[in-house]
């Protein structure tokens, strides 16, 4: 059994249960996982937007959900009102969110290979300028987020509607990881997104974050070790995508060089 990161304990701060693959990941090679989710996850305050667009869903020739959450939150809301088109294109920005499409019957997704991002997404051919001008596309996203998608598609000259199928709010209560940083109670922190980290950052007392800053903070995207940086975290560890990437980064780690 793969026990290399026996004796640690590693903060896993996805959205509650998104986290589940990750923790298990940690601990089948020995470590400990301590579940903090940076972002709770709630329905839309309205439906209206979404369920306007699922009555007209012929009209599109795709849909792109950006997240493992527009699928669970999204789609779900689809299927219980009706079948999915034949025919209808669906996107996904990366394989966590393809894969809970394939769960839910959705085949032949579009997505990216080995980055996972709008950009990535935007780079596929299918979402060239010549593939989708004149085309009809739907995002199924959550309230507020990066605007690129829907922007870079427009400018491509594709019909874009935007519809939130739920929204993300910071924990109400930070007191927890306070208290495991200041009892150095943790050996590493991931984190999944730029949004999470400033969440963090937030409910952290001048203390708390101090500490956070001495811990090795493995982020699987540039975006977010470029604003862990802003934040003033010293020890960002860049790795690969996915949970896998995470995990694979965490486990390659000096820790001996750190002790």
């Amino acid at each position: 059994m793969n026990r290399t990161l026996q004796g640690k304990r590693i903060l896993v701060t996805r959205p509650a249960g998104q986290a589940v693959g990750l923790a298990a990941q940690i601990a089948a090679r020995g470590g400990e996982a301590v579940c903090f989710p940076l972002i709770d996850i709630f329905p839309p305050e309205s439906w209206r937007d979404v369920d306007d667009a699922i009555a007209r869903l012929e009209a599109f020739d795709l849909v792109v959900f950006v997240s493992p959450n527009a699928v669970t939150r999204g789609l779900e809301r689809v299927l219980s009102r009706r079948s999915w088109p034949a025919g209808l294109a669906a996107c996904a920005v990366g394989p966590g969110t393809a894969a809970r499409l394939s769960q839910a019957g959705i085949q032949d997704v579009i997505v990216p290979r080995g980055r996972y991002d709008s950009e990535a997404l935007l780079a596929l051919d299918p979402l060239r300028a010549e593939r989708v001008a004149g085309r009809a596309a739907l995002i199924l996203r959550g309230d507020g987020g990066r605007e690129i998608l829907a922007e870079t598609l427009r400018a491509r000259g594709a019909q874009v509607e935007c519809a939130a199928c739920y929204r993300r709010a910071p924990p109400p209560d930070g007191s927890r990881v306070v208290s495991l940083l200041r009892s150095d109670a943790l050996d590493a922190v991931t984190l999944s997104s730029s949004e999470g980290l400033r969440n963090l950052t937030q409910l952290l007392d001048t203390d708390s974050r101090a500490r956070l800053a001495s811990l090795p903070v493995f982020v699987p995207h540039q975006r977010i070790a470029e604003e862990a940086a802003r934040q003033g975290l010293r020890r960002v560890v860049l790795t690969g995508s996915t949970d896998s990437g995470l995990v694979i980064g965490l486990c390659t780690y000096r820790w001996f060089n750190h002790e």
